[in-house]
């Protein structure tokens, strides 16, 4: 179960964190990878690694606000490999301010990098994915993304791109159904990542966020990407427009 052999995965955010631990996953059970970033020498470092597991990858540079750079690197996928069946679209920021403080600019950097950047990826690479009618489309969103109760001070530009993200998600499961790609969502809970331990969060605030998830602890990478083999599988051919939420019985407290 679970094995990608023969499919053509590309990895957003892929350097680091959540990232690389999706893009070393998706190698593991075969699939090609693209791993995608905005720093290419990190890109580099985790395609060693792949090799070096026997798996089968290529780095590449990208910024995923800028259409002309997200058709370059597909357009450099697609000659590489021939097709594209798996997209996990993971790259993202988390700039913590409060809402009386975020300026414009920032506001927009938040939503261009969490949410625009998604669309973009999500739109070429169903073009790509319709040619074959076969495709997955994983967006990775976040439990503070609005209606299930977990908001948090200091992240009002976040929650609103990562409720986007869901929104958006299930309209493109709608319409992307009939071409045989079915797209759906992850959202972690509070994982120990770079981006969260780059946020300066307390201990004290960890501790009383640690307090509503029942499992006690933070959650690992590598158990959300447990959930992305999952989705990215023919298992899954039955499921789309779905959120998964992962993150340790958060939202069950």
């Amino acid at each position: 179960m679970f094995e990608l052999n023969g499919k053509v995965a590309l990895v957003t955010g892929g350097r680091r964190g959540m990232g690389k631990a999706h893009s070393l996953a998706l190698a593991s059970q075969a699939a090609k990878v693209a791993v995608t970033d905005i720093d290419l020498a990190e890109c580099q470092l985790v395609v060693d690694e792949i090799k070096a597991k026997g798996g089968e990858a290529i780095p590449l540079k990208m910024d995923v606000t800028d259409k002309s750079q997200v058709n370059e690197v597909f357009d450099r996928v697609i000659k590489e490999y021939g097709r594209l069946d798996i997209l996990v679209n993971n790259a993202g920021i988390f700039e913590p301010k409060m809402a009386l403080d975020i300026t414009e600019e920032e506001w927009e950097r938040m939503i261009h990098i969490n949410l625009k950047g998604q669309f973009l990826c999500a739109q070429r690479a169903a073009q790509e994915m319709s040619k074959n009618k076969w495709g997955r489309i994983i967006n990775i969103a976040s439990v503070a993304s609005g209606q299930v109760g977990v908001g948090f001070a200091g992240g009002a530009h976040y929650t609103a791109s990562k409720g986007g993200i869901i929104g958006m998600s299930e309209t493109m499961a709608i319409e992307w159904a009939p071409l045989g790609i079915n797209v759906n969502v992850i959202a972690p809970g509070a994982i120990d990542t770079p981006m969260v331990q780059g946020a300066g969060m307390t201990k004290e605030a960890m501790a009383g966020l640690m307090q509503r998830v029942p499992l006690k602890r933070i959650g690992k990478s590598t158990e959300i990407s447990a959930a992305v083999i999952f989705l990215a599988s023919e298992e899954a051919s039955y499921i789309t427009g779905a959120t998964f939420y992962v993150d340790g019985g958060w939202l069950a407290n």
